[in-house]
């Protein structure tokens, strides 16, 4: 007998088609050198990026906005399956510590289109109050100018 699958309850979730190979977006999601150059809405910078790939390593980056205030996360993998699929959180830090406040669960996922990319990237939160606060801080335009900017990144400046 086959149960379900139950949609997560309280998700936030950005899709777009890039003209571009997934491979190529992995590659923007995966090396830190690539991700400092997208990371973050229109007008913020990501000084440092930390990456350990694998499963409980250690996802870290620094956003600072233009007036200096910085904004730090830190979380582990939680699945990394090259080149379709990341999965993060900030429910746990290295060693599989527990986070004070864990608030999401980031998944990308990236499909073959004939060459492009569809990108999804969905944030999962443990309650309705921490979906809509996410959704409050921005949620659909600032995923979506940094998805601007990775499209950038991938189309018009990254060398194939």
């Amino acid at each position: 007998m086959s149960l379900p699958v139950a949609k997560p309850q309280f998700e936030l979730s950005l899709t777009r088609l890039i003209d571009a190979p997934r491979a190529k977006v992995f590659r923007a999601w995966t090396e830190p050198e690539l991700l400092k150059q997208w990371w973050g809405p229109h007008g913020m910078t990501t000084p440092e990026c930390e990456m350990q790939l694998w499963v409980g390593g250690l996802f870290r980056t620094l956003m600072r906005a233009p007036d200096g205030a910085e904004y730090p996360t830190q979380g582990v993998y939680l699945e990394i399956v090259a080149p379709r699929r990341i999965v993060f959180t900030d429910a746990f830090g290295p060693g599989w510590v527990p986070s004070p406040k864990a608030f999401m669960t980031a998944v990308v996922q990236l499909d073959d289109e004939h060459g492009k990319t569809r990108y999804t990237a969905t944030a999962m939160h443990w309650s309705e109050a921490d979906r809509q606060a996410h959704e409050n801080m921005g949620f659909h335009d600032g995923w979506g100018q940094s998805l601007d900017r990775l499209i950038s990144l991938v189309t018009e400046k990254m060398p194939d």
